[in-house]
């Protein structure tokens, strides 16, 4: 089981944008930036503990020229219809800020030994920065969730799937920054998390610039609902998880979901920094930690993600 002695204590350190995937062979697995956005990294062990020294291996390197280039971002993995996918944000080596979304397939048993395959980029309607991609199944139907820069705001998106790699039909908007925890710095919703539960989808997602003034919002749809449709959406109104300076967490965000190895606890998985000042950009600074800690259910059948290091 998951040590939870010292909360204060960061899990994987230097682990950016954490993303843990719980397979059917009863392994984690284990993905997220690294400090230096240069390659796409994977762990596995049988408990989340054995995830802190697992070895880590590379399955795939920047290019050096062109698309996928520069600034390697926030990768996701997913097992679909018998494959893994990786998905992950990547820019240009001639503009690190060109940033879009791309796609890895793996059609190997292991994803940490197999061979990975460049499905390219999603298109999207329009070009401008996008990225934190996530995917999800619901009633037969595949979709995908991701934020894109549209004027001055970064916003979520919708749209089904025709495969892993191929948005088919409308791409609809469903949350843009309005409230003032989700404009400070900058005016950000990204890096959306899904919840199905309860008969609704939750969204869980990232707003703010990315210093101590990082935090998470919260949308939700029933599953009865289109989930095409923007009306379909409601966003709570206050962050979800945000800074707490007694436990040390500065700027919780960019999470992902999963459970303990009894699959009776759910756990939410996210980084923070153990420190408010920071020294130059924001995403220059290593010490985004990735930390790991069990949620509760509301009555009104709302996740209680509680406080960061609690």
């Amino acid at each position: 089981m998951l040590d939870t002695s010292n909360d204060l204590k960061p899990w994987i350190v230097n682990r950016a944008d954490p993303y843990v995937l719980k397979h059917t062979d009863g392994f984690y697995y284990f993905t997220a930036s690294v400090p230096e956005y240069d390659r796409l990294v994977l762990r596995k062990a049988a408990t989340l503990d054995g995830l802190v020294n697992a070895q880590e291996t590379v399955i795939w390197r920047k290019h050096e020229t062109g698309e996928m280039g520069n600034h390697i971002w926030a990768p996701e993995l997913h097992f679909i219809e018998g494959k893994w996918y990786v998905y992950f944000a990547a820019g240009t080596a001639e503009d690190q800020w060109a940033i879009r979304p791309y796609v890895l397939e793996c059609s190997d048993e292991d994803p940490i030994t197999g061979t990975w395959v460049e499905k390219g980029k999603i298109k999207l309607d329009f070009e401008s920065f996008s990225l934190d991609a996530t995917t999800f199944e619901h009633n037969g139907e595949r979709y995908l969730i991701w934020a894109q820069y549209k004027e001055s705001d970064s916003n979520l998106y919708i749209a089904k799937l025709a495969n892993p790699w191929t948005i088919i039909g409308p791409q609809v908007l469903i949350s843009t920054p309005e409230y003032d925890w989700e404009i400070q710095g900058y005016r950000v919703n990204e890096g959306p998390a899904v919840l199905l539960r309860n008969g609704r989808i939750f969204v869980a997602f990232s707003a703010s610039a990315t210093d101590h003034r990082y935090c998470m919002g919260l949308l939700e749809a029933s599953l009865d609902a289109d989930l095409l449709d923007p009306g379909s959406w409601t966003k709570h109104p206050k962050p979800v998880f945000e800074t707490n300076e007694e436990t040390e967490n500065y700027g919780p965000g960019h999470n992902s979901f999963t459970v303990s190895e009894d699959g009776l606890t759910d756990l939410m998985v996210y980084h923070a920094r153990p420190y408010k000042e920071l020294i130059g950009s924001p995403l220059s600074d290593p010490n985004r930690h990735a930390r790991i800690q069990a949620f509760n259910w509301n009555e009104d059948g709302t996740p209680d993600f509680g406080v960061p290091g609690k």
